[in-house]
């Protein structure tokens, strides 16, 4: 399974409840945290939810 790495980008702030709760459910907290993920259906979903507060980069 490939991995990405899901980097936080921009604050949460004024932002709705469900990006909040999705961004900690990726284990992200703070601006320029990285978290290592499997690529799963999942994870790419609750990515391009927040696509616009995040940023992306495969990894092998």
């Amino acid at each position: 399974m490939a991995k990405i790495k899901v980097t936080k980008v921009k604050s949460a702030i004024n932002r709705t409840q469900r990006q909040k709760r999705t961004l900690e459910a990726l284990g992200l907290k703070k601006i320029g945290q990285v978290k290592e993920h499997e690529a799963t259906p999942n994870i790419l979903g609750m990515v391009a939810k927040v696509s616009h507060l995040v940023s992306v980069e495969e990894t092998k």
